[in-house]
């Protein structure tokens, strides 16, 4: 049984576009990717997706002011997604790769609305990462993978509202920051059936960023005293985005037909955004609460004929604790996808797929012990995406 290399290559690209997340572990933008470098032969691929989330909720029974029963639409805001591998063979047995993504983001906003509890609350978070990446195959069936990782950060949080108690208008700037880390990895293929099972490791990186504390608009950092004895609101935070491990598999069960597989276990516990002002006022709290969880997905690619490609996936993130971070108003996910693929000649294909979220519902929380403030219920999320290809 075989599986023709054009459909095969074709199939994975569609299946790719999934990458552009409504609502994936923590975080997650891209799924940290690095699948382009077992391609066959050199390729440049090009994606680019767009979601619309449509994540409403409103404070209902637990409004805190009198009468108030504010209503908190459009709370998940629009958002881009690019990436892009230029793949290429040193040699019969050694490959690389230059992977670039955004791994990371954030994009939430809550509605100002007089005497609500968390009205003007927001977070945003925006990522560059560049991975260059190598392969070795140490035989036709097993090969290593690794390679380092540079990762950009900058991001913006405001908690506002009743909820908040004295923290109302509070907020901090993160400065662009750069950072390391690594990729590991290992595969094990069969190529007559089309088999790869591939396992890859993401270090965590951490963070030192440049922060700007403020409440009302007034700086309140600690460090540094200006010249007039004043506070400028400068500090530093650390913040460290999670390990996570990847396991992509597929295999031809058919002549022309794949069946593919992934799954992603990402370690959010351990990212803690805590400035010092504010871990001061709270005791040490961190203004996101993100647990370990993963997320898996499992489809079936066709190649109809020599131009025409198809697939179809589903897939699942679990639910967790009900009470969320109100910068993180939902609790798991489930969704389909459908994509396509076109190869336009020998060197050109193009794809595109449409993404279905349905997104748990959840309970924001503020507060020690945490205490529910609102509620999301029946949300969803629309993904599309678009990727061209080209071999040399």
């Amino acid at each position: 049984m075989t599986l023709h290399h054009g459909a095969a290559s074709a199939i994975a690209l569609a299946a790719a576009l999934a990458a552009s997340q409504a609502a994936a572990v923590g975080l997650d933008r891209s799924n940290q990717d690095v699948t382009a470098i077992f391609e066959e032969g050199n390729v440049l691929e090009l994606s680019l997706g767009r979601v619309w989330p449509d994540i409403s909720g409103e404070d209902g029974e637990f409004a805190l002011f009198p009468g108030s029963d504010a209503e908190y639409d459009d709370v998940g805001e629009d958002f881009l997604n690019a990436s892009g591998s230029l793949k290429f063979d040193v040699n019969p047995d050694v490959s690389m790769a230059l992977i670039v993504d955004q791994p990371f983001g954030a994009d939430i906003m809550y509605s100002e609305t007089p005497g609500s509890n968390l009205g003007g609350t927001s977070a945003e978070l925006d990522s560059v990462a560049a991975t260059v990446i190598g392969r070795y195959k140490i035989n036709p069936n097993f090969s290593v993978h690794g390679g380092l990782r540079r990762e950009t950060l900058e991001g913006s949080i405001r908690l506002e509202g009743l909820a908040y108690g004295g923290l109302s208008g509070y907020e901090v700037m993160l400065d662009e920051n750069d950072a390391y880390g690594y990729v590991l990895g290992a595969a094990y293929e069969r190529p007559e059936i089309a088999l790869r099972v591939a396992l890859t490791y993401n270090s965590s990186i951490e963070h030192d960023f440049d922060s700007t504390e403020t409440l009302g608009g007034v700086p309140i950092g600690l460090l540094p005293v200006t010249a007039s004895g004043g506070l400028d609101g400068i500090g530093e935070t650390k913040v460290e985005t999670p390990a996570a491990w990847n396991l992509d598999m597929q295999t031809g069960v058919a002549q022309d037909t794949l069946v593919f597989a992934n799954i992603r276990y990402a370690e959010y516990s351990e990212t803690l955004v805590s400035p010092e002002f504010f871990s001061l006022a709270t005791g040490g709290q961190s203004l996101t609460n993100i647990e370990d969880n993963y997320s898996a997905q499992i489809g079936v690619g066709r190649r109809f004929n020599d131009m025409f490609s198809g697939q179809v996936a589903i897939g699942y993130e679990p639910e967790k604790d009900d009470l969320v971070s109100p910068l993180q108003p939902t609790n798991g996910s489930r969704w389909v996808s459908l994509g396509g693929a076109y190869k336009a000649n020998e060197q050109v294909t193009i794809s595109g797929g449409v993404r279905y979220t349905w997104l748990g519902d959840a309970f924001p929380e503020t507060g020690t012990p945490d205490t529910a403030r609102a509620s999301f219920d029946d949300n969803t999320a629309v993904a599309y995406g678009m990727s061209i290809s080209t071999r040399f």
